[in-house]
This record gives structure tokens, C-alpha cells and sequence, in this order.
């Protein structure tokens, strides 16, 4: 019993430094034109090195999603709605859900593994002893590089899996390109644009600020910088997942 009171405080105590580390990152956006290299830096970092791993990740989800939607759908001579199923499920779920939970892999292990061993070696204490904010120089560019690259990466992922659903439904289930295409056009509204680009804004801002917390709160050798790395990793992951649904619930009864 004592061992569970002490291991919610320290949760606690996490929970409260981790808003502490937001509250600082919200009053940092006034210096942001001070960060702007690292900024575009760190956009291309997660970019360049993420697009194949999403692009990857949307093929095999609309592949997946058309065959097993394409049987169930045949055996009410409905076929053609596969279209309709494919887009809607990339856009309003997978498609942001599949780059949150790739991104929360790959870039939330990079920023907590950065900055993890930086803390460890002592270069953020460095930073601020010549007066840096680690806030300004180290969350601020890599937070505002994650949502903005989140919004392409996500459009890949949607674009990429409703393509190979195309391709498997043509191939496979043999319906015409233009029933697919017109199945979408008849069902995506804009709101399922909305949402389906409203969430990864919401998931990159958690990665990011999730990832660099874990890496500050490294301490010791690279067993603990092991240990948070796959923390942020998971978290992160949760978080999105929890997000996911909170916003779909929401969203869709107010909408």
C-alpha cells in the first residue's frame, strides 16, 4: 500500500512538472523568431526521415482496410461502397491515428533520446549557464516542427492508403475506378476533412512536448536514457490513442 501511495506521487509530481514545462513553452512564443534555424532544421529532420515510413504505413492500412471491408460489403452486393468506407476510414481515423502512433515511434524516441543523453552529459545545465532557455532552444523548434510537418505527413498517409485501396479493389474485388471514386465524393464532407486535420496538430503537440519532458527528466547512465526513451515511446502512443477518442466522441456529437 505505502508503495502505490508513493508511486502516485511521483506521478503526481511528473504531472506537475510536465505543466510546468508547457506553462514555460506557452510564454517562450514571443521569443520564437530567436529559433527559427532550429525550427526549419528540425521540419525537415522529421520530414525527410518520416515520409517513407508513412508512406508505407497509409499503403498497407488502405490494403488492409479494402479487402477486409471489400469481402464483407460483397456479400450484400455492395461492393461498391468500398470506396466510401476506405476514405472516410483514412481520413477521419487511420490516417491521423496510423502517423500519430508512427511519428510517437520515430520522432518521439529521437527528441527524448537527444535530449535525454544531452542532459546527461550535462549540456543543458551548459545551456544555462550561458543564459539559454533549453524550453526555447530545444522544445520550442522541435514542438512547432512536429505540428507543422504532422499536416503533410498525415495527408500522405490518407492519400497513399485510399490509392492502394483503389488499386486492391480494382484488382481484387473488380469494381470500376469510377464507382470508387464516385463513392467518395458522395460521402467525404468537409467536417471529416476537418477532424482528419484537427488531430495530428493535437497529436504532434503531445509527442513533441511528451518526448522532450522524458529526455529532461533523464538522469543517471544510459540504462535510464534507455528506460525514458521507451517511456515517451509509450506514453506518447497512449496519449494518442486517448486523444483519438476523446476527440472523435466529442466532435461527432457536436458536429
Amino acid at each position: 500500500m505505502v508503495s502505490l501511495i508513493i508511486t502516485f506521487k511521483k506521478k503526481i509530481l511528473l504531472l506537475q512538472d510536465y505543466t510546468l514545462m508547457l506553462r514555460d513553452l506557452f510564454l517562450s512564443i514571443r521569443f520564437v523568431n530567436k529559433c527559427r534555424s532550429d525550427i526549419f532544421n528540425e521540419m525537415y529532420l522529421v520530414g525527410s526521415q518520416a515520409f517513407l515510413l508513412v508512406l508505407l504505413g497509409g499503403v498497407f492500412m488502405g490494403i488492409i482496410l479494402a479487402l477486409e471491408t471489400g469481402h464483407q460489403l460483397d456479400q450484400f452486393g455492395a461492393k461498391t461502397l468500398v470506396g466510401r468506407t476506405v476514405a472516410l476510414g483514412m481520413v477521419r481515423e487511420l490516417g491521423p491515428t496510423i502517423t500519430g502512433l508512427l511519428m510517437a515511434a520515430r520522432a518521439g524516441a529521437k527528441n527524448a533520446s537527444e535530449l535525454g543523453a544531452m542532459q546527461i552529459s550535462e549540456q543543458i545545465d551548459a545551456l544555462r549557464a550561458f543564459g539559454t532557455s533549453p524550453i526555447l532552444k530545444l522544445v520550442m523548434p522541435r514542438t512547432i516542427a512536429a505540428m507543422v510537418m504532422f499536416l503533410p505527413l498525415t495527408a500522405i498517409a490518407d492519400m497513399s492508403g485510399i490509392l492502394s485501396g483503389m488499386i486492391v479493389t480494382k484488382l481484387s474485388l473488380h469494381v470500376d475506378t469510377s464507382f470508387f471514386w464516385h463513392s467518395i465524393v458522395s460521402s467525404l464532407m468537409m467536417k471529416d476533412i476537418f477532424v482528419g486535420f484537427i488531430k495530428p496538430i493535437l497529436f504532434a503537440y503531445f509527442i513533441a512536448t511528451i518526448s522532450c519532458f522524458y529526455g529532461f527528466q533523464t538522469r543517471g547512465g544510459t540504462s535510464a536514457l534507455g528506460k525514458n526513451t521507451i517511456n515517451a515511446v509509450v506514453v506518447s502512443s497512449l496519449i494518442v490513442l486517448v486523444l483519438d477518442f476523446i476527440f472523435t466522441k466529442v466532435v461527432w456529437e457536436l458536429l
